[in-house]
């Protein structure tokens, strides 16, 4: 995320302030992010290149995200960081909504760039790892620290106006990515 950290009650807008938000964890993650979208406007401006900016929120699937490491950190017996402003608030998209919404944020590219947030529903790490436990028959160890990432709730609405809402509810995603990553972890 590109956003500057604005609590778990503030929905996001393309609009808000761009800050380093995942600098406790990842230092460079952020500011990289920011320097290529400024690269990806300038190109749209100066050589009149049509461009669509996606603000990625949490994605996972089959393959991984974020909600995969919450399960290994809990098959492991691992705690997992969550920030003390709570709830833990993020939209997580599944690898299915990303694959089928890339045409259409190809089909919306414009000059200056279009810049939306690509994200599914709102959901929490609370209740995905509570979800995870619940699939997994395992309570999820959690620790408290300033240490990590805090809340990025995007507002969606300029995604759902020009290229749709994600269909893969996050329940259902969260149930898909353990059957595909640990299948001997659900019941039959």
């Amino acid at each position: 995320a590109v956003y500057e950290h604005q609590g778990p009650s503030h929905r996001l807008r393309e609009t808000d302030p761009l800050g380093d938000n995942h600098r406790v964890m990842m230092p460079t993650y952020s500011i990289s992010k920011i320097a290529a979208e400024a690269v990806a406007r300038f190109a749209a401006r100066e050589w009149n290149v049509p461009v669509t900016i996606a603000r990625l929120n949490v994605p996972y699937g089959d393959n991984g995200g974020w909600p995969a490491w919450h399960l290994e950190f809990m098959l492991h017996g691992h705690p997992i960081a969550l920030h003390p402003e709570q709830p833990n608030r993020f939209n997580p998209i599944h690898e299915d909504d990303i694959i089928e919404q890339i045409p259409r944020l190809l089909d919306i590219a414009s000059v200056p760039a279009t810049i939306v947030n690509w994200a599914g529903p709102v959901s929490s790490i609370e209740e995905w790892c509570a979800y995870l436990g619940e699939l997994a028959a395992l309570d999820p160890e959690f620790v408290v620290t300033d240490k990590t990432i805090g809340s990025v709730t995007t507002d969606n609405t300029k995604l759902h106006e020009l290229v749709g809402e994600a269909k893969v509810g996050w329940r259902e995603g969260i149930r898909r990515m353990v059957a595909a990553r640990h299948p001997e972890l659900l019941k039959p």
